[in-house]
């Protein structure tokens, strides 16, 4: 900083030149006496001179014309007078705050500096559509004082509303007599009570768009989240794939140590396993025999176990109710039946087209076929990896899907559009295909079957086993308990011996095997629903009936009376049972009183039906699913017929349906199924 003639600083002094002496005013115009006055005059003119350089530099230059050097040359004069000279230094030597405050009062800058907002505050003002202002707000918001409107507005008003009006109406009022003042008193108040209540309603309107704008805002954030969980599971099913193809690479290098050592030299008396059957049986008769040993797998099988996901996949618990999952060409005739083992897991489906298949719901592929009934398939149940099929040739078959052998193939993985091939292609796609699937290879399922129970005389129409127990219902009109352990029937029920036997002991006339007289629908399933649980068993019939039988006795405990029509479906819980029937109607039964607790009917016959925590899902003769919410008492519809145009040409009736945990499947008359959630 350039200091003063006595060498002093000038912190926190004006910087401003010294005045002139009167001897320098007289030689005003002496441009070497004031220069040699002012302080510090070194920067100014070293400033000319590369001005003047400068200046010089673009004289010399060719095509400048003769006007501009006239006009440089005016310009240097101008600089070399004092008073231009000394206003520069002047300026120069001021520091930015006395340059300030010589334009600017203080309490000018103080209030520029408390007013002041950025860009980006004054970029985000709301726009002021408000009708009324911010003080009306707090006045309508003030709670009202008790007492008549009168009086609101005489002696005991408020002190804002006096402070407001009260004092001018008095003046006004002053001539007036008592009776018209108490009255106009009243309209005043009256009419500013209507005012605040304008107010509060248009503030309440405010906070109603303000909530729906937050709606809307977390509905999107909702949608990018479940986005990223729909990512997220599509990653889980690529890891778990690659998992399991490291788990049968691990296999198969173990298969060829093995056989590596098996190759390598022993005693002349031992056989190797690599040999042939023929060489076996020539080294000793104690080695295993020829059909046992056509049975030992392959070493070089690429084929990988069906296995159950390691983490089941919750997405379809996130999505909205109603939402359709994926939908699969499973047949070419009527679904008969279908079940599967847990959401995204094994879906089983039978039809009238007399095949069984096993389908991968995670992948949307189907795996394989069970193979073995003679004819159709009219029931059957899913239990982790075991299959329990009921068929129209009177046998049960049952079925275990952990020996499969699968090269699973998610379709939701491939990002590319493009088909996934593996090194066996077992034709198990259905995306090339038109109407259905074609048949997967008979080697897939080879090792599933279980054991087949004969001992029913007409079609099995309904099953379910849990634990080592099953019971089956048939048209023969009985009921049997089936030991899976042993695979043999331990108990027969003769339900129209029992029907007789609860005849006989209500009522002395026996024209009719049912007490309440009505004979039974021939076109339906005499047996239409059984579950059983321990030592008790339920089971619903063409006469309506629904009877509790326990196994341990093997007679009925309790009749339960209520459908007019044949009973289609059935599930219990530990307080409630609920059935479905023909008559069109869902009873929900209180197991503790046998009293119905709750009914409700549909347009058509019911012709499956399942609950669950939540849930009621049924089939009747639709298509759609007529859901219940237990929670709530709502009934609402899910399915392919919601919000579809009339058009029977591209719409199903819906004949079977299953839900767990929000995840529902349906079977349709045209052999398609649904996956929606639920």
């Amino acid at each position: 900083m350039a200091s003063r003639g006595n060498g002093s600083p000038s912190r926190g002094r004006s910087t401003s030149p010294r005045p002139l002496r009167p001897q320098e005013d007289m030689d005003y115009d002496s441009d070497a006496s004031l220069m040699d006055n002012l302080p510090d005059t070194r920067h100014l003119q070293a400033f000319g001179r590369k001005v003047t350089a400068t200046a010089g530099s673009l004289i010399g230059a060719e095509g400048v014309s003769q006007h501009y050097q006239n006009a440089l040359g005016e310009l240097h004069k101008e600089l070399r007078r004092p008073m231009l000279q000394r206003s520069v230094f002047s300026f120069a030597q001021t520091t930015p705050r006395e340059l300030v405050r010589s334009r600017i009062s203080v309490p000018e800058i103080q209030h520029r500096a408390l007013t002041f907002l950025p860009d980006e505050l004054l970029a985000n003002i709301p726009e002021d559509n408000n009708s009324y202002s911010l003080f009306q707000g707090f006045q309508a918001s003030l709670p009202e004082e008790k007492g008549s409107i009168g009086q609101k507005h005489g002696k005991h008003n408020s002190k804002g509303q006096r402070l407001i009006g009260a004092a001018v109406e008095e003046d006004e009022n002053a001539n007036l007599p008592p009776s018209m003042r108490k009255l106009k008193n009243q309209k005043h108040s009256m009419g500013h009570k209507l005012e605040m209540m304008g107010v509060r309603k248009h503030m309440c309107a405010a906070e109603i768009h303000e909530i729906d704008n937050k709606i809307a805002n977390l509905n999107t954030m909702r949608k990018i989240v479940l986005d990223r969980l729909a990512g997220i599971e599509m990653e889980e099913a690529e890891i778990e794939h690659e998992l399991l193809d490291v788990d049968n690479r691990i296999e198969d290098l173990q298969e060829e140590l093995d056989d590596a050592a098996a190759l390598a030299p022993k005693s002349p008396n031992t056989p190797t396993i690599g040999a042939s059957a023929e060489e076996a049986a020539e080294a000793g008769d104690d080695f295993m025999s020829e059909s046992i040993y056509q049975k030992i797998p392959s070493p070089k099988s690429k084929r990988k176990r069906v296995t159950r996901r390691i983490s089941m996949p919750i997405l379809h618990e996130h999505l909205e109710p109603g939402s359709k999952i994926k939908e699969l060409p499973a047949h070419q005739d009527i679904i008969t039946a279908l079940d599967f083992d847990a959401p995204w897991g094994t879906l089983v489906t039978a039809s009238l087209d007399d095949t069984v298949r096993v389908w991968d719901l995670n992948a949307g592929r189907c795996i394989g076929m069970l193979e073995g009934h003679l004819s159709s398939v009219r029931c059957l149940q899913v239990e982790d990896n075991i299959v329990a099929t009921g068929s129209m040739d009177a046998s049960i078959r049952l079925w275990d899907l952990s020996k499969a052998e699968y090269a699973p193939q998610d379709n939701r993985i491939n990002k590319d559009g493009e088909d996934e091939e593996d090194e066996e292609d077992d034709g198990l796609g259905f995306g090339n295909a038109e109407d259905a699937p074609p048949p997967p290879p008979a080697t897939i399922m080879q090792d599933v079957p279980l054991f087949s129970l004969q001992s029913h005389v007409d079609e099995v129409t309904a099953l379910h086993f849990r634990g080592d127990t099953l019971v089956s219902g048939s048209a023969d009109k009985t009921l049997r308990q089936w030991d899976l352990v042993k695979g043999r029937c331990v108990q027969t029920l003769d339900v129209l011996w029992a029907a007789a036997q609860a005849n006989a002991t209500t009522t002395a006339s026996s024209g009719q095997w049912r007490q309440t007289g009505r004979v039974t629908d021939a076109s339906a399933d005499f047996v239409g629903a059984v579950q059983v649980f321990d030592a008790a068993l339920a089971c619903g019939t063409a006469d309506g009936m629904v009877r509790l039988w326990d196994l341990r006795s093997g007679q009925v405990h309790r009749s339960l009376v209520g459908h007019t029509g044949p009973v289609t479906a059935l599930q219990f819980d530990d307080v409630h049972l609920i059935t479905g029937s023909a008559d069109r109607s869902i009873r929900i039964w209180d197991l503790r009183t046998g009293s119905i607790h709750d009914a409700y009917a549909y347009d058509h016959p019911v012709t499956s039906m399942m609950f669950d925590a939540r849930r009621i899902v049924t089939a009747a003769g639709e298509d759609v699913v007529k859901v219940y919410d237990k929670t709530d008492g709502r009934h609402w519809n899910c399915g392919p017929g919601v919000g579809a145009d009339e058009d029977a040409s591209s719409l199903s009736v819906i004949e079977h349906v299953r839900i767990k945990e929000g995840y529902m499947v349906e079977g349709r008359r045209n052999g398609t199924v649904g996956v929606w959630s639920c």
